[in-house]
């Protein structure tokens, strides 16, 4: 079903300004209205689907061109109320960008992405939104609805473009001139036929610094995303062995990777959450290799208890805490004591849990190589 408007679209349009009210009262910055007609998308996504661009997340084929087709998911739907909140924590600095590139650059550190550093957000969003059902059900009582937010087979930034959250960045990720792309998505699929919201004109031109600053060469046009070569795939939904040829391209990212938001300019204006769940939990804004592998695997349960990084388990965990320290032995910044002391602290580390976990041990084996060779003497 479009948008063209019935008696029905202009008698809910009140609804509209009080979605929006309630919604910032919750914490979201922008809610808008899709319509259901994804057909425009399916091309694209059979092809992305087609290329292997989704990994091993089989998750995604199996549901094919649902995503496209909200009606088929949820039988009704003819609109989409969809919403974004700032992720951003409110006790960040100003320079929040270059403090980012410092610590991938500066040997020992642990970089965790800025979403997964608080509480999780599927929960905090979810939870919003049902909130935002419920005080929806005040105006319509029979009205039918369903929440999702990155937990079902939904064109999330599909539906963000067409609703005028923003537009569709190079990387991939929704853009707004006034917030960037620091900002986490949901949607209500409703029965109601409210109007929809007016999309935005993109505003990236000829902007490539997404393109230009992925160390692994993941977005291979724009537009398109290789999950295969993507840091956020490999250290979170990647099971197996992570490539050889890309481990030494990760640097020191342990759970996901900022690196396309950060360099993207209109990230400048990114906003704060107005939300204390985002607020970085047990050191992680400033967390070393040192420190995490120091963890037991009851310390990681315990501490990432409602976060997202505790998905990945233990295992997963030290996987990726091995590839970030081989990287970090491998950093030029080795001729002061400080940095040897390091050197050496995390070969010990890496020994010592080199045989507690089959799967870790390759990676763990692999770092361990990635020592420097003693300098020559004379």
């Amino acid at each position: 079903m479009g948008c063209m408007t019935t008696q029905t679209d202009t008698n809910a349009h009140p609804w509209i300004a009080q979605l929006q009210a309630w919604g910032h009262e919750l914490g979201f910055s922008q809610i808008g209205v899709s319509d259901v007609d994804l057909s425009h998308a399916e091309p694209y996504l059979q092809a992305w689907l087609d290329a292997g661009y989704a990994a091993d997340m089989h998750y995604m084929k199996r549901h094919g061109l649902t995503r496209a087709r909200p009606a088929e998911l949820v039988p009704g739907t003819v609109r989409v109320i969809t919403a974004r909140m700032n992720y951003l924590p409110a006790s960040l600095g100003s320079e929040w960008r270059e403090v980012h590139w410092h610590r991938l650059q500066t040997p020992g550190q642990a970089v965790v992405s800025l979403y997964a550093q608080g509480r999780d957000y599927h929960k905090v969003v979810r939870q919003r939104l049902q909130t935002l059902v419920d005080r929806l059900q005040t105006l319509a009582h029979s009205v039918g609805c369903r929440v999702f937010t990155d937990s079902a087979p939904v064109l999330e930034v599909e539906l963000a473009t067409r609703s005028g959250l923003g537009w569709r960045g190079k990387h991939t990720l929704a853009l707004h001139r006034d917030a960037g792309s620091m900002f986490f998505l949901g949607e209500i699929y409703t029965d109601l036929p409210l109007p929809c919201t007016e999309p935005l004109s993109a505003h990236c031109g000829d902007c490539t610094a997404c393109i230009n600053v992925c160390p692994t060469q993941a977005i291979v046009a724009p537009y398109q995303l290789d999950a295969r070569r993507c840091i956020s795939y490999l250290t979170i939904e990647h099971e197996g062995s992570i490539p050889v040829e890309l481990r030494s391209l990760m640097g020191q990212h342990v759970y996901g990777c900022d690196d396309c938001q950060v360099t993207c300019p209109w990230n400048k204006y990114a906003q704060r959450s107005t939300l204390p769940d985002f607020e970085p939990r047990h050191g992680l804004q400033a967390a070393d290799l040192l420190g995490l592998w120091a963890w037991t695997e009851e310390q990681f349960d315990s501490r990432l208890q409602g976060s997202p990084i505790r998905r990945v388990g233990y295992a997963r965990w030290q996987r990726n805490l091995a590839v970030a320290s081989g990287n970090a032995l491998r950093m030029p910044e080795t001729t002061t004591v400080l940095a040897q002391a390091l050197q050496q602290a995390l070969n010990q580390a890496l020994q010592r849990w080199s045989t507690r976990d089959p799967s870790v041990a390759e990676h763990v084996s692999w770092a361990l190589t990635q020592r420097p060779a003693p300098k020559a003497t004379t």
